[in-house]
């Protein structure tokens, strides 16, 4: 059964917290919404270029709940980013959209001037320098108008993870829990902390990007190998975490980010109150498996399953992310999806925007 209402939750008493208060307003604002518009507010979509009108465009007409940088959308110095963003955040005298990037440093660096230390680089120091590293990174989205931060590699970086193994904090779960605790701590005052990619790409050889890697890991193992860092992170605030398109066989046949188990996990067992977010849904088209060929089809059943925000962007256009939120309104229409789950997610997600707008932020709430 879904939770009630974050406005439920809360009724009665004063909410004395930042993420109380956000979760409160954001159970008035989703009462208020259609279907439509609660659909439309758990996807984050994507498309190319750096026209902040066109971009401007994309989101409004979408109504969508947030939208994702890749390298395409990074103009060559940080004033004109700061239109492109400008233009895509959405406030038009309504609530901000999330504002997302892929800014891990090292590997995987959207953002040419962010030169600092990630990654492989920091597995051998101190956490101490990996709280300093997203200190400094974290000022760089801040000055960007970048809210979100789909950026700290929660995943142990084992000798079987090829693929992630240079992105990782850590090559065991004890060193990688502490980088991604102190990661969390450098990035918060900038932006949303992102925990990826649960439940540890670290277990599973292979590129998610092409793939489904899969691994016979069991449950047990995973909560001793591969879930620390997830929890030191979420115990240091991070506001969300991303899913990966990983099999664990022992646990769940389906990819993490369609895994009812898994996010049930997430929830009971590592205590995450935050929103969670798909990797790219567009990586299960490149696996080839016909099962997740669709994606408005994953896009309804990452919803169902638990998910509170689906991503596309490999393979998508103009129109998906409009697509998959009509398949969303439509699975509630026809009773495929409940209503309160749908209405949970959107919660969780219109809150994570009132935390990201900074409304919260000043002396005011103090």
């Amino acid at each position: 059964m879904a939770e009630p209402h974050a406005a439920a939750a809360v009724e009665g008493s004063e909410p004395s917290t930042r993420n109380e208060v956000a979760a409160a307003l954001a159970g008035y604002i989703v009462d208020g919404m259609s279907t439509d518009e609660r659909a439309a507010a758990v996807v984050m979509g994507h498309v190319g270029g750096t026209d902040p009108d066109r971009l401007g465009r994309y989101v409004a007409d979408g109504r969508l709940g947030g939208f994702l940088l890749m390298g395409s959308n990074v103009p060559d110095d940080e004033r004109a980013l700061r239109e492109v963003t400008d233009a895509v955040d959405g406030e038009d005298g309504g609530l901000p959209l999330l504002v997302a990037i892929d800014e891990e440093g090292g590997t995987v660096a959207r953002l040419p001037w962010d030169d600092g230390p990630a990654g492989v680089e920091l597995q051998g120091r101190d956490p101490g320098d990996a709280e300093a590293a997203f200190d400094e990174r974290g000022g760089l989205l801040e000055r960007a108008g970048i809210t979100v931060n789909f950026g700290i590699v929660a995943d142990v970086g084992t000798r079987t993870s090829g693929f992630i193994r240079p992105r990782a904090l850590g090559a065991d779960a004890a060193g990688a829990s502490d980088r991604v605790a102190a990661a969390v701590a450098g990035e918060r005052p900038y932006a949303l902390s992102t925990l990826k990619h649960f439940p540890g790409h670290g277990a599973a050889p292979g590129d998610s990007h092409s793939v489904i890697p899969e691994t016979s890991l069991s449950a047990d193992d995973w909560r001793t190998q591969h879930a620390p860092p997830f929890e030191a992170g979420i115990e240091a605030g991070a506001e969300m975490v991303m899913t990966g398109h990983l099999r664990f066989t022992e646990i769940d046949d389906a990819p993490a980010s369609l895994s009812p188990r898994w996010y049930a996990i997430l929830r009971d067992d590592l205590g995450f109150e935050g929103v969670a977010i798909t990797d790219d849904l567009g990586m299960l088209l490149s696996s080839g498996d016909a099962r997740y060929a669709d994606p408005v089809r994953n896009a309804v059943t990452a919803i169902g399953a638990g998910a509170d925000m689906v991503l596309m962007v490999a393979g998508s256009d103009e129109d998906t992310a409009t697509e998959m939120a009509e398949g969303i309104a439509t699975a509630v229409a026809d009773g495929e999806l409940p209503e309160d789950r749908l209405a949970e997610a959107t919660t969780r997600a219109v809150a994570a925007r009132v935390l990201a707008s900074g409304l919260l932020d000043g002396p005011e709430f103090d």
